[in-house]
């Protein structure tokens, strides 16, 4: 065995032998971040899931257990029982639907409700919602990353969000860079994430900076959901072993692979062999499992030379014993082929299944009653001057302050969105509309009253929808994302709202105000200076109610194909009774145009444009004036009472927002 030495709390890490010198390093983020040895025990853990028939499926224990399932209940996990101590690699290995993942993301302690029965503790404690999930690193099988964000920037704003204050800034500059160099992400650091659009980095590269991610914190738990998906056998190798050095470290890493190579195998200490129907049917030394199988009646196949273990259990999962093929071959031309091979499949895994029970489930319930080697409460983190220990408060549960989550949140928005607010189409769509407008309204004559209030009419529709439209997609598309990082406690979700909110401000209020530059001078409006901030202003208003209610629409079904549905039958509510089109609303629906937030929009442009004591010409010379505010479509909304207007838009702005901001409560994280 090689050694190498932590620095910071003097611990010998042992490695195999032979490992090469270079290799012999901790992780960047090692020296600072204490590891706390986690010893992760889960005994008879059952999950069940309502199905919508009653099809019939195998229950782990034979016959007598199987058959329809008259509570409309699949199980996917059937009694899993198991231990993994600090500096082991546990790997879940099994038939695709054999319940890997949901074993994984129920220790992580992702996978709560009344379906999941049996007992998870973490050094003899159940899971602690703030301190635990601190120190749990979780990396999901699919990467979830902003595609717009480079290699570093992902690090960098995951270190400043997850690392705790007892670090400077530069110090978690220093942690994302040595995650970089750990992972081999140096040449791809400045490059795109990249997504189904944008071309970016590759599959494998985007796997590490998921794993990287979670490095950072320097885990004292690391559950990995199919590291080494999609990657070709040398990365994969290099991902377990580093993931091997992490856990030469002192830290408790449980990770599920599908089918590992020999030299992958031979990386792990445990292994779990699930079944169909989440049955454990072993659970012991990656190093004895052949040994195992051959002792209850499975050896390896007589012609097989150098078998990978893992290619051998994953068969025996599946029901396919070594050397089964000759029997199968002989039934090829009998009429009960297909039954002889099912039969076959079910007598193995009853065999499999009751071996375990006899063989390893007996020797697991006395490893769980050995008392825990550690005895570091993680519920229990600060010590009290009478020797005890003092429960962590709400402000502990977080590792940064509401503050540093906010600005660090605002920075990253900013540089995601910054390509998608102002793409070149958006630009052309909304300019090429300013100039199309002006040259229609053209120096409209004042004696042209009807054809400048039907500008100031498509100023407040115009932007009353195009933001509404923008801004539904907001939340499902980063669903995904706001789950992922919530899980790991990154944010609270306050500040990931109104950071979300605020960085959008710049971005969505330039683009109108830039038209209303263009439109409002082309169209002959009122060329006062005043006049022109103003309606400017509730133009601008009107694109922060407008956006409120998209956010709120988008937060409540989280659904983007619902929430345009959704906002296209609301625009058109609101445009029929915005005031202009329908003077004369019946009084039994009377009450759909204030809840129109353009209805007040285009009363203030009016308000705006003209007053009282105006008149127009409303003679074909010019010989006779009329008030303006008698004219029709004015005297249908009025002129007075405007600060009320402005009133009510400011409570639809405000309670539009906490509606989203409460929807969004209802994205529980994992």
């Amino acid at each position: 065995m090689s050694e190498a030495t932590d620095q910071s709390s003097g611990s010998v890490i042992a490695y195999p032998a032979g490992t090469p010198a270079q290799n012999l390093k901790l992780p960047s983020a090692a020296p600072r971040l204490a590891t706390y040895p986690v010893t992760l025990k889960f005994e008879e853990v059952v999950y069940k899931v309502k199905i919508g028939d009653g099809r019939s499926y195998w229950w782990c224990g034979g016959g007598s257990n199987g058959g329809t399932s008259s509570s409309r209940e699949k199980t996917i996990l059937n009694g899993i029982t198991g231990v993994v101590c600090p500096g082991e690699i546990l790997a879940m290995l099994g038939p695709s639907g054999s319940g890997k993942t949901t074993l994984l993301t129920a220790l992580g302690g992702r996978l709560g409700g009344k379906r999941l029965s049996g007992k998870i503790t973490y050094n003899g404690q159940p899971f602690s919602a703030g301190a635990m999930k601190r120190r749990t690193g979780f990396v999901a099988q699919d990467d979830v990353l902003y595609p717009h964000l480079t290699v570093r920037e992902t690090l960098l704003f995951t270190a400043l969000l997850r690392l705790p204050n007892s670090l400077t800034r530069a110090e978690k500059v220093e942690q994302a860079e040595g995650v970089i160099q750990e992972l081999g992400l140096n040449q791809c650091r400045n490059s795109m994430i990249g997504g189904p659009i944008i071309r970016g980095i590759s599959g494998g590269e985007k796997k590490r900076v998921s794993i990287g991610q979670e490095m950072l914190l320097n885990p004292s738990l690391l559950l990995l959901d199919e590291p080494t998906s999609g990657l070709d056998s040398t990365t994969a190798a290099r991902i377990i072993t580093i993931v091997k050095k992490l856990a030469g470290g002192g830290r408790t890493v449980v990770t599920t692979i599908h089918q590992p190579s020999s030299r992958l195998y031979h990386m792990f200490d445990k292994v779990i062999l699930l079944s169909a129907g989440g049955c454990p049917i072993y659970h012991g030394r990656a190093s004895a499992a052949i040994d195992y199988f051959a002792s209850i009646g499975f050896p390896p196949s007589s012609v097989t030379v150098n078998v990978n273990p893992a290619d051998l259990m994953l068969d025996l999962a599946n029901g396919i014993a070594p050397d089964s093929h000759v029997a199968t071959t002989e039934l090829s031309n009998s009429s009960t082929a297909d039954s002889a091979e099912k039969d076959q499949k079910r007598t193995v895994k009853e065999l499999l299944v009751s071996a375990y029970d006899k063989n390893i489930a007996t020797r697991l319930k006395a490893e769980l009653c050995v008392p825990d080697a550690n005895s570091y409460n993680y519920t229990r983190e600060t010590p009290s001057s009478a020797g005890g220990h003092k429960a962590i408060t709400r402000e502990q549960y977080w590792t940064t302050s509401w503050w540093q989550q906010f600005t660090v949140l605002l920075r990253r928005g900013l540089k995601e969105r910054r390509y998608e607010s102002f793409n070149r189409l958006r630009i052309f769509q909304v300019i090429s509309v300013a100039f199309l407008g002006g040259l229609l309204w053209w120096h409209t004559p004042s004696s042209h009253i009807q054809d400048r209030i039907a500008l100031l009419f498509f100023f407040s529709v115009f932007w009353g929808f195009f933001p509404l439209y923008n801004a539904v997609f907001t939340f499902p598309q980063e669903r995904s994302m706001l789950i992922k990082e919530r899980s790991s406690g990154m944010y609270r979700l306050s500040s990931y709202f109104l950071s979300r909110t605020v960085g959008d401000l710049p971005m969505e209020l330039a683009l109108p105000t830039a038209f209303v530059f263009i439109i409002y001078w082309m169209g002959g409006l009122k060329p006062e200076p005043a006049t022109f901030i103003l309606s400017l202003l509730v133009v601008l208003y009107n694109v922060l109610v407008s956006q409120s209610l998209g956010l709120a629409i988008g937060a409540i079904l989280m659904d983007v194909k619902q929430s345009t549905t959704l906002a296209s039958v609301t625009t058109l509510v609101f445009l029929i009774a915005g005031g202009y089109y329908v003077q004369e609303i019946p009084p039994f629906i009377v009450w759909l145009k204030y809840l129109s937030y353009s209805f007040y929009c285009y009363k203030l442009l009016i308000g705006v444009q003209f007053t009282e004591h105006d008149y127009y010409d409303c003679s074909e010379r010019g010989r006779i004036k009329c008030r303006v505010v008698d004219f029709p479509a004015v005297k249908a909304v009025g002129l007075s009472h405007l600060w009320i207007d402005v009133g009510i838009m400011a409570l639809m702005l405000v309670g539009y927002r906490l509606i989203a901001y409460l929807a969004l409560h209802r994205v529980k994280p994992r």
